[in-house]
């Protein structure tokens, strides 16, 4: 017998990961390494998670609605193959917990891939429109590896014994935060790069002359479905244009290999398929307003 609850955070987050790992499929828009590295971040509202939906059958999941890190944020639907009857079920969830009111209006946004049919037939039918759409890009690991050489001076290490001051600056600058950047903000950096399935030994950073990280970045490995998953990469600009980007991915991309991944998820911008990376879909954001 199927039932719906609402998702207790700190019982649930492991066996969700389970899930997420167990029903991969490189067309769906979740992997369990997103899901983790946005309930790990330090911008994600821990206090209404409990507005996440779980579908179980006879206790094992099936199902689960989500946000990305804070409600009215996107969300996602995400079924079993043999569950995507629940989907209407899903999007109703979606609607009533997962969305919220801006500017006198409630409004909710899903996402989904271009290659999950069942998802988008469902919204065009509920009258949602698509408003955003990026690639979605891999680097398959049966081609060269870029090559590139760090600039006199710099250096490569990886996340063993890291600088979490520095780390904190080096993310803060390089996602264009600016440069009053407050070390004490260093605790949620801790906290994320410390996630359950992290691997501090893929994160991957390169030192600037001064000591500083010029660029870094956050790796994850799924051993059962064989890829690797960046997230996140940043450069300082004062460090852009340098080459240091690809040296750091490019190690880190090595290391996975090393360890049985197939392929790499990157990002949607110019600089992935610049250096070898191919777009094999499209995210795309759905978008309703419900009333006003």
């Amino acid at each position: 017998m199927i039932k719906k609850r609402r998702y207790k955070i700190l019982e649930d987050f492991p066996r969700v990961h389970k899930f997420l790992t167990d029903t991969y499929d490189m067309t769906d828009a979740v992997t369990p390494q997103f899901f983790e590295y946005g309930q790990m971040h330090g911008y994600f509202e821990w206090f209404m998670s409990h507005h996440i939906g779980i579908w179980e059958d006879d206790g094992e999941i099936v199902a689960i609605a989500f946000y990305e890190l804070r409600l009215g944020d996107d969300c996602y639907l995400h079924t079993h193959k043999d569950y995507k009857y629940l989907l209407p079920e899903l999007l109703e969830w979606a609607e009533e917990y997962l969305s919220v009111i801006k500017d006198g209006k409630r409004k909710v946004t899903v996402c989904v891939t271009d290659k999950e049919h069942d998802e988008r037939e469902l919204l065009k039918s509920k009258g949602y429109s698509m408003v955003y759409s990026e690639p979605v890009n891999i680097f398959p690991y049966d081609k060269p590896f870029p090559e590139r050489k760090l600039p006199e001076g710099f250096s490569i290490i990886d996340g063993t014994n890291l600088d979490y001051f520095k780390l904190n600056r080096c993310f803060y600058k390089g996602f264009d935060h600016g440069d009053d950047v407050n070390d004490e903000d260093a605790d949620g950096r801790i906290f994320s790069i410390n996630a359950p399935h992290f691997n501090i030994s893929l994160a991957t950073f390169v030192v600037a002359p001064d000591g500083e990280y010029a660029c870094g970045l956050g790796m994850w490995f799924d051993e059962t479905n064989q890829y690797a998953y960046l997230e996140p990469l940043a450069t300082v600009p004062e460090y852009r244009r340098m080459g240091l980007a690809t040296v750091c991915l490019t190690e880190a991309m090595k290391k996975t290999k090393a360890l049985g991944a197939k392929y790499c998820f990157g990002g949607a911008r110019e600089f992935y398929t610049d250096i070898g990376f191919e777009t094999i879909m499209n995210d795309e954001s759905w978008e309703k307003e419900l009333w006003q």
